[in-house]
This record gives C-alpha cells, structure tokens and sequence, in this order.
C-alpha cells in the first residue's frame, strides 16, 4: 500500500502561481509513475503532469510552458509548480502513482485549486 498526501492548494488571482506538493508513504520513485491530474466540477479526471522513474517528465498541452512536475527522492516528495495561472485551471488536484508493470494505481485525497479572474 502506498498512502499519496497533497498540499498547497488555494485561492489564486488570474495570473499568480502555487506549488503543489504530494508526499509518499514510502519510497516509490524507482518503479512508479508519479503523476498529477485534475478533475472541475462536470467534467472527467484528466492527466495534467507525470515523471518517470527515469526523470522523464510529460505534459498535458494546456499546462506546457506553465506548469512543471518534478521530485525530491530524499523527501520522498513529488511537486506540481504552477505558473500563469487561468480560470480553467480551477480544479481539484489529485496526486497519483502509477506502477506500469503490475497496474498498482494510487491516488491521493485531492487538493483544491481556484483561481479568480
């Protein structure tokens, strides 16, 4: 079992920045697929951000150039730092942690994102 902790969620103006943070219960980072996604109200979960086990990072069109993923193996930690920040990126914020190999799948309690025109 692995237990997915978020962080950093609030209300931000149009414009402003905030730093997500996601902590493990343990040490994943060598065989997981750390990833970010987001849900809005009526719409589905969608992939935002994700690293690999290999450092190599993925990003959703939408947040290219805004957002950036990335991750502290000491602290066990993953981040979403979020720049530029838009009105359509109100969203709940959901840390997860995907295993390729054996389709473990973890996900986080969410964290609120909102941000105001």
């Amino acid at each position: 079992q692995v237990q997915l902790v978020e962080s950093g969620g609030g209300l931000v103006q149009y414009g402003g920045s905030l730093r997500l943070s996601c902590a493990a219960s343990r040490n994943i980072f060598s065989s997981y697929i750390m990833g970010w996604y987001r849900q809005a109200p009526g719409k589905q979960r969608e992939l935002v951000a994700a690293i690999t086990s290999g450092g190599i990072t993925n990003y959703a069109d939408f947040v290219k150039g805004r957002f950036t993923i990335s991750r502290d193996n000491a602290k066990i930690m993953v981040y979403l730092q979020m720049n530029s920040l838009k009105p359509e990126d109100t969203a709940v914020y959901y840390c997860n942690a995907f295993h390729h190999t054996t389709s473990y799948n973890y996900w986080g309690q969410g964290t609120q994102v909102t941000v105001s025109s």
